[in-house]
């Protein structure tokens, strides 16, 4: 390579160098991004949807008993929670309980199945 075409080089580098260190910032600006948006947290709560499959069919076993009047009141009253929240668990799919009123729940539902009361 002749002295001319290797200056060239040296010159076509050097106007890239600003060009390279821009993009390698904003590809770790991206990343942690990325991270933060894709990374759970370690304990985090999980949401209701495809990847709680077992929250899925209790929601289907419990939805048909809430469907007369005043029943997700009164499993709210039982659970100790308001009724929107009820509502936002088995209707708008929104939201699980803690493990403790998941457990209250399936008693709930095991005494209903048996045709006892609640509450």
């Amino acid at each position: 390579m002749s002295l001319y075409a290797m200056a060239r080089v040296d010159r076509a580098l050097r106007r890239m160098d600003p060009l390279v260190i821009l993009a390698e910032e904003l590809a770790r600006a991206a990343r942690r991004t990325h991270n933060k948006l894709t990374r759970r947290r370690r304990g985090s709560t999980r949401r209701p949807g495809a990847a709680t499959p077992l929250w899925n069919a209790l929601v289907h076993s419990v939805a048909p008993l809430l469907r007369p009047w005043g029943e997700q009141s009164r499993l709210a009253r039982i659970l100790g929670v308001p009724p929107q929240r009820v509502h936002d668990y088995f209707v708008r799919r929104t939201a699980a309980p803690d493990a403790e009123r998941t457990l209250q729940l399936m008693h709930w539902l095991v005494l209903r199945r048996q045709g006892l009361n609640p509450g």
